[in-house]
């Protein structure tokens, strides 16, 4: 992998709190994020650059956060099998030099009849009768920051002891500052957390590079990406989806959307029932019925490939969204229902795509 890490490549800002600068064998843990997406190996081998030169190369991990059958799954075509995202977070991680045992995956589970059984976004929503939507982004805090930061908690403090201090944790991001206005404006370093038993310093070391040297470094090094970015399996050219999170993110762009409904119509179906029982919109801007309607129309993006969305894990998902929709909703904010037909005017410029699906955004 890459060795050209400059560590006055990416300069703090004003407001990124009290660390002014990384010093590599100062950090005692690196987090290195992996969730199976292009930009998460970029800023991993950027980190991973300063952990060798460091000699601390003993001190990384990978982690990634499943969100189970909302993520992009494993396909098969023609004979040739191509990893979901929580695999592939797994091969980057090996790519990229870490060993096996240091890699982690971590997903969320509730108690169920005795058991403890996985617990997914798209349940807890049906539960609540309520999207995420910009400022309240539980699929990044609950879903993954905080099942992150637990993973290493006993880690934490066992190191604690032995050191005698807090621990200093290096939780680096594959967030960029060309994703959106919002990102832009983020720190590439900044301290999140510092209490008695932990430092945080959020570090984004791949913060000022392009979209396009990520894929272009991708490609150098052989690294396979996930599928979902090509026009179909295996192609290869980067003419599928612009990002890889949710299959059907609430911030996404619109063709993101349409090419999601058409590859995965299963779960937009299922979107599509948690929105009719709930009656809340998708987003703001735009119902997951309108997305399917106008997925369905002459022009809409070709999807290379359409998985059935068969097996037991998504029918558990299918089970346990049915049975929250059979309660009451727990919470669930004012919105202004979607005009039959058309969509709600509105934007969003903190999502990674650059903007979520919106009324100019037509195919």
């Amino acid at each position: 992998m890459s060795r050209d890490l400059q560590l006055d490549l990416f300069p703090t800002t004003s407001d990124a709190g009290p660390v002014t600068d990384l010093v590599p064998d100062e950090v005692d843990i690196y987090i290195l994020n992996l969730s199976g997406g292009k930009d998460g190996p970029r800023a991993a081998a950027l980190a991973l650059d300063a952990g060798r030169a460091a000699g601390v190369e003993d001190r990384v991990f990978t982690i990634h956060a499943s969100l189970g059958p909302l993520e992009w799954p494993a396909v098969t075509v023609d004979g040739v099998r191509y990893p979901g995202s929580s695999e592939l977070a797994a091969l980057h991680s090996r790519a990229l030099g870490v060993p096996p045992e240091r890699h982690i995956e971590v997903r969320r589970t509730q108690e169920l009849e005795g058991k403890r059984v996985p617990y997914d976004l798209l349940t807890y929503i049906a539960e609540r009768g309520d999207w995420p939507w910009k400022g309240v982004l539980p699929c990044r805090s609950d879903w993954k920051t905080g099942l992150i930061y637990g993973a290493f908690s006993s880690m934490v403090r066992a190191r604690k002891k032995e050191l005698g201090r807090p621990v200093v944790c290096a939780n680096v991001l594959g967030i960029r500052a060309d994703e959106s206005p919002d990102r832009k404006k983020r720190p590439a370093l900044r301290t999140t957390a510092a209490n008695t038993a932990r430092v945080v310093h959020e570090w984004s070391p791949a913060h000022q590079v392009t979209t396009q040297e990520v894929k272009d470094w991708t490609d150098d090094q052989g690294l396979s990406h996930q599928w979902c970015y090509d026009s179909h399996p295996g192609a290869g050219d980067w003419k599928g989806s612009s990002r890889c999170s949710c299959s059907l993110c609430v911030l996404a762009n619109r063709r993101d959307l349409l090419l999601a409904v058409r590859r995965r119509p299963r779960l937009a179906e299922l979107y599509a029932l948690v929105e009719r029982v709930r009656g809340v919109p998708f987003n703001p801007n735009t119902s997951m019925a309108e997305l399917i309607e106008r997925a369905a129309r002459p022009g809409a993006p070709d999807p290379g490939v359409v998985i059935e969305d068969e097996g037991p894990e998504f029918d558990a998902l299918e089970n346990a969204v049915q049975a929250a929709l059979k309660k009451p909703a727990k919470r669930a904010r004012y919105v202004r229902p979607v005009p039959e037909g058309d969509a709600l005017p509105g934007g969003c410029d903190g999502c990674a795509a650059g903007g979520a699906a919106g009324p100019d955004q037509e195919v």
